[in-house]
């Protein structure tokens, strides 16, 4: 037995060894082409690398862009001086209701009057001094609502334009961050949205949709002229800062008489546009998602040609095609990119591009 162990298992080893070497160099240099490259033997499995394509067809796109977007009270308006003088007298107390124009404080001013000018019992000219006219003006509220500020005193001193106080509208908004492609998707926005509140009511329609700036009163309370909070980030969950704390913002007003409080969580449905019978791509075959596009066309024989086209309504998913394009024409199911460029594994489109 120790002559097996010392001198056969280890000429076994050499030997297994050996063929596993042969086989290697079998296997590196076998079919060998001109340019290098190893050939697949016979019934060996093909991988295509061409892009997919797809044909144009007909379809339907309706562009609704639904956002997460919180209930929020209207700032407050600010009561300002009409006037520079003083203050005579406050006609209204601070927590009042007030309605739109009502008169909140009165300023008193004083009118110099040019003096009157004569002659004397003996010829000469005199000039006799005037008292100044005594003026008064009352400041309006600026709108109907509860008076949450009079932040003046009687005998104040005031100049026009100062803030003397606030009306809170008791108004409620809903207000929602809208993402680049979102943005993109309302440019034309109608002017009502449909709002579901978490918990609350059925589904109500939202009149007086706007876009822009975030309102810096969005803080969940009562208005006010700011607050620590701009709503909540629909991607996070979390509270957004002071003044909004993002860039464009989708607003409409909740209708009277809809029980809803600030600071619910709800979702705005903006219907921004349906397209029926039109000819649609995959967003992915597109080079652009507004207005303007490219995309690319393969023939019969393979060739593929870049040609540009008009985008109209899309939903995420697809794209109208209002001019370029034929049905049954055939485009690449996703945008060319060259190699070094890193691809969305998600869309097909190339990453930071232009991509729809």
């Amino acid at each position: 037995m120790s002559a097996v162990r010392t001198l056969v298992l280890p000429v076994l080893r050499l030997l297994v060894w050996a063929v596993i070497a042969a086989a290697l160099v079998v296997l590196a240099f076998r079919g060998g082409g001109s340019d290098g490259g190893a050939v697949a033997g016979p019934g060996a499995p093909t991988v295509d690398l061409s892009s997919p394509t797809v044909a144009v067809a007909r379809g339907t796109v309706s562009n609704t862009v639904s956002v997460s977007g919180t209930v929020v009270a209207d700032a407050a308006v600010p009561v300002r001086a009409t006037k520079a003088g003083t203050v005579r007298r406050l006609l209204v107390d601070e927590g009042a209701d007030v309605t739109a124009g009502q008169p909140l404080l009165e300023i008193r001013w004083e009118e110099e009057v040019a003096p009157v000018t004569g002659t004397g019992p003996e010829g000469e000219p005199t000039v006799t001094p005037q008292q100044p006219r005594v003026r008064t003006a009352t400041v309006p509220a600026p709108a109907a609502g509860r008076l949450t500020d009079l932040d003046v005193l009687v005998e104040q001193a005031v100049a026009v334009g100062d803030p003397v106080g606030a009306v809170s509208p008791g108004t409620l908004s809903v207000t929602a961050t809208l993402t680049q492609d979102e943005q993109f998707r309302l440019l034309t926005p109608p002017a009502t949205a449909e709002v579901t509140v978490q918990g609350g009511p059925a589904p109500f329609e939202c009149a007086g949709l706007v876009l822009g700036a975030p309102a810096t009163g969005d803080d969940g309370g009562d208005g006010g002229d700011g607050g620590a909070g701009g709503g909540i980030d629909p991607m996070t969950g979390m509270p957004l800062p002071a003044g909004g704390g993002a860039g464009t913002t989708a607003r409409c007003a909740v209708p009277p008489g809809t029980t809803v409080f600030a600071g619910m969580g709800a979702t705005m449905a903006v219907q921004a546009g349906l397209a029926e019978d039109v000819l649609v791509v995959p967003v992915t075959a597109a080079q652009g998602s507004v207005q303007n596009g490219v995309v690319w066309v393969v023939g019969p024989d393979g060739a593929q040609e870049e040609r540009p086209v008009a985008l109209g309504l899309t939903d995420g998913s697809v794209v109208e095609i209002r001019e370029g394009l034929a049905e049954g024409d055939q485009v690449l199911q996703f945008v060319p990119v060259p190699d070094d460029t890193p691809v969305d594994p998600m869309t097909g489109q190339p990453m930071g591009g232009v991509g729809g």
